[in-house]
């Protein structure tokens, strides 16, 4: 049976379920961003990481999920959770702040005035690092 493995972002409460069982671990093995100094911490479920083959069967997982993080340095690393079981990886974003929302509403409320308005919002409506 595939466990699920969750990547959780440093510093990041978690957006998404952890992964199913009564106690979860946290890994010592951290995956950073190659380009950055972003880091993920790894969490599974308690059982499945004290198995005999578990650095085995967790391999593919672990590398999907550190592919996932380099390719999240294009967007700023907004992706605060990942997690995979081993076929595709799901990503979480964390909620928006109100300040986010309130300038989104702006940049639409400005889309009738023209693109140079639109130009001019645009950087109120960064992620939060």
């Amino acid at each position: 049976m595939p466990q699920l493995i969750a990547a959780i972002r440093t510093g990041h409460d978690p957006v998404g379920k952890l992964p199913s069982g009564a106690f979860h671990r946290t890994l010592e093995t951290q995956l950073n961003c190659p380009k950055c100094d972003a880091t993920y911490n790894l969490v599974v479920d308690y059982d499945a990481s004290v198995g005999r083959f578990f650095e085995e069967e967790s391999r593919r997982p672990i590398m999907m999920l550190r592919k996932a993080i380099m390719l999240g340095h294009g967007d700023g690393h907004g992706v605060a959770h990942f997690e995979t079981a081993g076929v595709a990886v799901t990503s979480f974003l964390p909620p928006k702040t109100e300040e986010q929302l309130a300038a989104e509403a702006a940049v639409e409320a400005a889309r009738h005035e023209g693109p140079k308005r639109v130009r001019e919002l645009r950087p109120a409506m960064g992620r939060p690092r």
